[in-house]
């Protein structure tokens, strides 16, 4: 009786092996989704806001009191960049539940979107993105930033 050998042919580094690394890698992204909080770096502040309708990638730099920058990235949920027709941004202060006049942001590049805030107060804040696809496609999505 003659056994066979199965070999799959697979080596270390290859193509499929990426794949899989790249696939935990987003499966790990939406694991934290939904609002979730990260640090983007020492002094920026990074949130990722998935909702069904869109992903946002968020940085506030730097993420302590004072003037701040908030870039903006979206995307459609099969993570391809997502055509905005506007977007704005509005804060509040989760304490007191005041909320800021929603600010215009600028559109930098295809799916990015960029807005200076001259004076943030250190604490807990909802960020607000009101997203308008179109005249009559519009929606909002929030999280929570803490600034230091």
């Amino acid at each position: 009786m003659t056994m066979k050998t199965w070999h799959s042919g697979r080596r270390s580094g290859s193509p499929l092996s990426w794949l899989s690394l790249m696939t935990l890698g987003v499966l790990c992204l939406r694991y934290l989704a939904a609002g979730s909080v990260l640090a983007a770096g020492d002094d920026d502040f990074f949130t990722h806001i998935h909702t069904a309708r869109a992903m946002a990638n968020v940085t506030v730099s730097p993420g302590r009191a004072g003037p701040v920058d908030i870039a903006i990235q979206l995307e459609t949920m099969a993570e391809q960049p997502l055509m905005a027709r506007a977007v704005s941004v509005t804060l509040s202060d989760a304490k007191s539940g005041k909320r800021r006049q929603a600010i215009p942001a600028e559109l930098t590049g295809d799916d990015r979107w960029h807005v200076k805030i001259p004076k943030l107060a250190a604490g807990r804040w909802t960020l607000g993105l009101g997203i308008a696809i179109s005249d009559t496609d519009k929606f909002t999505v929030e999280a929570p930033i803490l600034i230091k």
